[in-house]
């Protein structure tokens, strides 16, 4: 009956680890917890994981298609338009359209039928008849002082005997270009219209024996461009006109010429 008892008693106890010794003492039950997570291995991050898994590809060609729709749309420009055409010979028309269109907006239609100077495309010889100082018997009016000294050095066999007297602004001052007019007997000047123009503001320039007056109308520059073509000196040209040119040619003893 012991016996009997014996096997009941050990029946009734609770099973599992709280009913070992070591799960009884709460102290060391812990120790072993804190042991097993301790020695818990941590899993080590393979290659693929440690990758970005974001894909940038996508950025560069958005980016591509935002600059290709904020580009600007390329002026034509004047350069463009000249490089198709070819130079053709000045004609006195191309002269009076020119006028008409400048004096359009500023003159009245009786005064802009006045404006039909006699163009001379000749040039003749009368510079055995000139005396006269501080002036010139022919004004070739030119875009640039480069252009001006191309003049000089390839008109040497037409010149002859003539004096040529050189109007720009470059390495030259007004003062000492005054003094050589009032030296000696000029016949031929090549210069540009902003120097020929201070000239005759303070006197060393007479535009009254002038008797042809040209314009170097079809030689271009590095950028395609003549002389009526670049806009300041478009403008100093028809100043140039205004200060005594017009009515000279109106009273015919001046005459223009187209190069």
């Amino acid at each position: 009956m012991a016996d009997d008892l014996g096997d009941e008693w050990w029946e009734n106890q609770p099973t599992g680890a709280d009913s070992s010794p070591e799960a009884s003492d709460g102290e060391g039950g812990g120790e072993t917890e804190v042991m097993q997570q301790e020695t818990v291995p941590v899993p080590v991050p393979s290659e693929e994981t440690r990758q970005p898994k974001e894909c940038f590809l996508i950025q560069p060609k958005e980016r591509k298609e935002n600059t290709t729709k904020t580009r600007k749309r390329r002026k034509k420009k004047i350069t463009d338009v000249l490089a198709k055409s070819e130079p053709k010979p000045g004609l006195p028309e191309d002269l009076q359209k020119l006028m008409k269109d400048y004096y359009s907006s500023r003159r009245s239609v009786i005064e802009l039928e006045e404006l039909n100077l006699p163009v001379c495309p000749k040039w003749v010889k009368l510079r055995k008849n000139h005396s006269e100082k501080k002036s010139v018997l022919m004004l070739i009016v030119c875009g640039s002082a480069t252009r001006a000294l191309e003049l000089i050095r390839s008109m040497t066999a037409f010149r002859g005997d003539s004096k040529v007297i050189k109007l720009f602004a470059k390495h030259i001052k007004v003062q000492e270009q005054v003094k050589l007019l009032e030296k000696r007997v000029v016949h031929l000047g090549v210069g540009t219209p902003g120097r020929i123009k201070e000239l005759v503001k303070q006197g060393g320039f007479n535009l009254n024996p002038l008797k042809f007056l040209v314009f170097d109308w079809n030689w271009r520059d590095q950028k395609l461009r003549r002389m009526m073509d670049i806009p300041e000196i478009r403008k100093e040209v028809f100043e140039l006109l205004e200060m005594g040119v017009l009515s000279l040619c109106k009273s015919e003893s001046l005459k223009l010429g187209l190069f």
